[in-house]
């Protein structure tokens, strides 16, 4: 026979029944045994460890990264919403200040996306070309259906895929915290911030307020309920300052910079 006629003449195995195929079979109880295989607890089990032992690792490496940048390196990270336009009196504010800050030679760091984000990585960009300073422009993008692309105006970026580890990010990254107006995000941020630094899990820092209008109802509220309930301390509030102009936010991070030169022991000018 030829082998076209083999390729013609074969014809599929049907798979063949098991004579217990037609009865009826027996629920599997949830969470029971399988043959060879682990509970649903033991597997559980063994992924928490993993994930343990991973989150272990992940604090050493996040130790040894803030150990070479903390004495080196001073970054503002410059918080605000993504839908606010080129044309408005917020968004060249911000402009203005990240070209302030990077006219001293100080990084400017946002989450790399548009709106008030692309005004601060866009004037740290000009900042540092009118000035021939050193200062980066960084962005920490996060996967959004509504923000493709981070900005074009970015020295570093670093992609995230989880809030959690971007919000982490920002705080190993930056020595002062600028908020400026934004929603539900911005909000999320300024509150972990604060919170880190109020619990010790953050080193002490500015947070700088950008427009009494839009912040100076947040914090009103917060002296007005949860501290006078007891459920925040007086001393909490003494590292925030809430300002009108980019010159004001300028002059608190700009005293701040000075003093981690000095304490870094550098004395030559950046250039």
């Amino acid at each position: 026979m030829t082998r076209s006629k083999e390729r013609n003449s074969f014809k599929p195995r049907g798979r063949k029944q098991r004579p217990d195929a037609t009865k009826e079979r027996t629920p599997r109880v949830p969470g029971a045994r399988s043959p060879g295989r682990g509970s649903r607890g033991e597997r559980r089990k063994h992924l928490d460890e993993r994930l343990r032992l991973l989150y272990q690792r992940a604090m050493v490496i996040e130790d040894e990264l803030r150990k070479l940048d903390e004495d080196r390196f001073y970054r503002v990270c410059i918080f605000g919403s993504a839908r606010i336009k080129p044309e408005t009196k917020a968004y060249n504010d911000v402009f203005e200040l990240a070209r302030f800050l990077s006219w001293e030679g100080i990084d400017v760091l946002t989450g790399g996306g548009p709106g008030l984000m692309e005004a601060a990585n866009k004037g740290a960009r000009l900042g540092r070309e009118e000035k021939k300073t050193k200062s980066l422009s960084y962005g920490l993008s996060i996967q959004l259906e509504f923000e493709p692309e981070p900005n074009k105006h970015l020295d570093i970026k670093r992609h995230h895929h989880k809030f959690s580890s971007r919000l982490d990010d920002f705080i190993r990254l930056s020595h002062s915290v600028v908020c400026t107006p934004g929603g539900i995000g911005t909000m999320l941020e300024f509150f972990f911030v604060w919170q880190l630094i109020q619990v010790k899990h953050a080193t002490p820092r500015p947070i700088v307020l950008l427009e009494k209008e839009f912040w100076s109802g947040v914090i009103d509220w917060m002296k007005q309920v949860p501290l006078s309930r007891g459920l925040v301390g007086e001393k909490d509030f003494g590292m925030i300052h809430i300002v009108d102009t980019p010159e004001e936010v300028f002059e608190i991070i700009s005293a701040h910079h000075r003093d981690f030169r000095s304490r870094a022991g550098v004395v030559e000018e950046p250039s």
